[in-house]
């Protein structure tokens, strides 16, 4: 099971990581509706380094992103839903819409986005903050017909 992570203790243990030469890998979303998809995406992005961080939007950031209704589930329990799979090391909750002071704290080797963004169109804060810490930017192929929006239009029927 992967740890929670505190901003507090965030950058203690990305130092830790360094100083033990592991490869970081960063994510982040708003993991409201936990689907195959997801777990899919997170596993794939763990392949792609030796440690898997992720970054869960927190409950304002999922409002504004997302709309009234959302978010399904808080943030403390999407954290912790996260941390419990295998494939992730550490899960921090940042409050932001957009992911930079994550990235900016986290400076992962590799920043994995999902297959709904083109590398163009990623946050150009949020680039930056990848470059400046020199990682690169990999987007994943997302599963097909996989989402929370999809689920919840599921259970509305």
């Amino acid at each position: 099971m992967g740890i929670l992570l505190s901003w507090e203790k965030l950058a203690r243990w990305r130092q830790e990581q360094k100083k033990a030469g592991r490869k970081v890998v960063a994510t982040n979303g708003c993991f409201d509706l936990l689907h195959v998809g997801h777990v899919r995406f997170l596993q794939e992005a763990k392949g792609m380094g030796e440690v898997l961080v992720v970054g869960v939007n927190g409950d304002a950031s999922v409002r504004e992103l997302k709309g009234d209704g959302r978010p399904v589930n808080g943030e403390a329990e999407r954290a912790e839903v996260i941390a419990a799979l295998g494939c992730v090391d550490a899960v921090v909750i940042f409050p932001e819409k957009r992911a930079t002071h994550f990235l900016e704290e986290v400076r992962p080797e590799v920043y994995v986005k999902g297959g709904d963004y083109q590398p163009e169109q990623l946050d150009p804060g949020e680039l930056a903050a990848v470059q400046a810490g020199g990682g690169t930017v990999k987007v994943l192929k997302l599963t097909p017909g996989r989402s929370t929006s999809a689920v919840l239009q599921k259970i509305k029927k």
